[in-house]
């Protein structure tokens, strides 16, 4: 199992304990899938195949990134 490190404790991440997180698009992978970045904590989320949010590891940064260099190469326009 991976371990990630903690971030330190901080007044912001008290802001996003109580009052949720204020997150930013901070990678646009497909028109339905992006990364996001709470703005405040710097907690980094991606949407999932149901269309919820979860939690951003190692292996889903890396399907992520597979997954943006494929649908590039498939929206790109082939000339004629």
């Amino acid at each position: 199992m991976e371990k990630f490190p903690t971030s330190p404790f901080s007044l912001l991440s008290i802001v996003c304990a109580t009052f949720g997180h204020d997150y930013i698009v901070s990678r646009k992978i497909t028109n339905h899938i992006n990364e996001y970045t709470c703005a405040h904590c710097g907690k980094e989320v991606t949407d999932n195949m149901q269309g919820t949010v979860e939690i951003l590891t190692a292996r889903i940064r890396k399907a992520n990134s597979a997954l943006a260099s494929f649908y590039i190469k498939k929206t790109q326009k082939i000339p004629a």
